[in-house]
């Protein structure tokens, strides 16, 4: 059930993260605080799907 939940959590939080508001926000704080925005979001979402897969037991 812990699996659902979590998938459950990425799909709501990517749906969030698809806002027109967002990213207006992102161009009107400049160009370098967006990359910086972008690059940590992706990081997150490439954290959250290895953590979901398992990539970290040993």
């Amino acid at each position: 059930m812990g699996r659902l939940l979590q998938i459950s959590m990425l799909a709501y939080v990517t749906m969030l993260l698809s806002s027109c508001g967002i990213v207006e926000g992102i161009f009107k704080a400049g160009m370098w605080t967006g990359f910086l925005i972008v690059g940590a979001v992706i990081a997150l979402v490439i954290w959250i799907i290895v953590k979901i897969a398992g990539g970290g037991k040993r």
